[in-house]
Formats: C-alpha cells, structure tokens, sequence
C-alpha cells in the first residue's frame, strides 16, 4: 500500500505536548485527504520522559500515526531514519515538521499548492521564537552556505518542509556518510544546487510553552562548528552528487 503523504516527526523529551501535537496533524490529515492513504511517521528518539508511553498508547487508538522507538542518536538521525520509513512506505510526499508545538498545521497548505512547482519546498521562520543565539547560528549558516556554496536559502534547516518522494529518494542517496548532524542542510543545499526552486515560503513559528530544546548555551556553538567543517567537507563532493540527482 502507498502513501500520497507522509509527515515525518522527531521527538525527543515532549510528554507535556505530544497527545496534543500527534491529534493535530494526524486530524489534519484526515480533514485535509479523508480519501487518500496518509500517516504521521513520529520518531521517539530515546525519549527519557514519558514520551515513549504516550506515543505507544496513542498509536493503539490513532489508526493514521506509526510510532519508531529508537536509541537516542539526535534530531538528524531521528529526521533521517524517518525520511527512510516514508520512503519505505511509498509515500509519493513526505513532509517534515518538529513535535514541540511551535507550528502551525494550517500553514501545510501554502506549500502543498507549489508541490507541481518543485520538488522540494521550504517554508521559513520569518518572525521566530527562540533563543538569541539560535538565531545567530541561522543566520551564520545562512551566510556560511552563501560564502561555501554561491547560493542563498533563507533557513536551510527548518523543520517544516515538502518532499516529492522519488525526489527524496534521490537526495538520501547522496546524503554524505558518515550521516552529518545537520542532514536537512545539506538536502537543502542539495536540492537548490540541482536546480529545484525552494520558495523560502514565511510560516508562522510560535513561542514553545512546554518541553526544553535538547541543545542549549555552549553546545550550540560546537554544533555550529561541526556544521561549518561537514559543510566545508562536502563542498568537494558537491558537484558529482548534484549530477548524479539530476540523472
């Protein structure tokens, strides 16, 4: 059985939002394709709370959520290893979004309507909620892939994204191994290289009232460094990768 969409979600730490995030977008779902096959893809990456126990529970009574329970290993793996399962799934279109509440489902569809325009489209944060320094790292990055790469994306790592899958399919083959931390970047990178048209579509981003982000004070700048080398890295094997895409 194929999937017209899949919506892929990590979650790490969420107890206190997660019923209400999953009724969201899996109700979301429903309203929006009451006639085509979709699921929500949630990724429990080593939750410590109770996260895992919620998810279980919910997956026994929400007929359109498939729960993965994993060891921690990062919102990167986490993304990653859902990117696989909707691939898996046959789903002709994955969308990525994040489990701490800070999205908005309605805006689902000002994407959706460029999905015949391109294969990979981005929304991005254009008055966001978070800390300073997070949102000094964006516009590090931002300026880091302008300078690396010649090419501008507004927020080439934000969670709230619309794949064509054969076209996902293409970009997972050319991911670099071993798998970066930031593995939305450089699909990012990718896509724009390859020709596709990103849109950079504004979106609201909400404050968050529950949980903690999982990387905070120093650990955002080791993060940052170690995005700037892998992005340094690939930069050598870039053009081979966006030919292979292309083909």
């Amino acid at each position: 059985m194929s999937y017209l969409l899949s919506i892929v979600m990590p979650a790490y730490n969420e107890q206190d939002c997660i019923e209400k995030v999953v009724y969201n977008w899996t109700d979301f779902l429903k309203n929006k394709f009451p006639n085509d096959n979709t699921t929500l893809i949630v990724i429990n990456d080593g939750s410590k709370d109770n996260t895992k126990v919620l998810l279980d529970q919910l997956e026994q009574k929400v007929t359109n959520l498939t729960v993965i329970n994993q060891k921690n290993g990062g919102h990167g793996n986490a993304v990653v290893n859902g990117y696989r399962k909707a691939l898996e799934l046959d789903s002709q279109y994955v969308f990525q979004t994040d489990s701490d509440d800070q999205f908005v489902s309605d805006d689902f569809d000002k994407l959706w309507a460029k999905r015949e325009q391109s294969q990979f489209i981005l929304g991005y944060r254009e008055i966001r909620h978070d800390a300073g320094v997070r949102l000094f790292i964006t516009k590090f990055l931002r300026g880091t892939i302008s300078a690396v790469y010649g090419t501008f994306i507004m927020d080439s790592n934000i969670p709230f994204r619309l794949i064509k899958g054969t076209f996902l399919k293409k970009l997972m083959d050319q991911l670099p191994v071993p798998e970066p931390f930031a593995p939305n970047i450089f699909l990012s990178v990718m896509a724009k290289k390859s020709g596709q048209q990103l849109f950079d579509i504004p979106i609201t981003h909400k404050d968050r009232e529950t949980g903690t982000v999982s990387i905070v004070k120093w650990n955002l700048w080791k993060v940052c460094i170690r995005s700037f080398k892998e992005l340094l890295r690939f930069r050598l094997d870039l053009n081979k990768k966006v030919r292979a895409i292309r083909a």
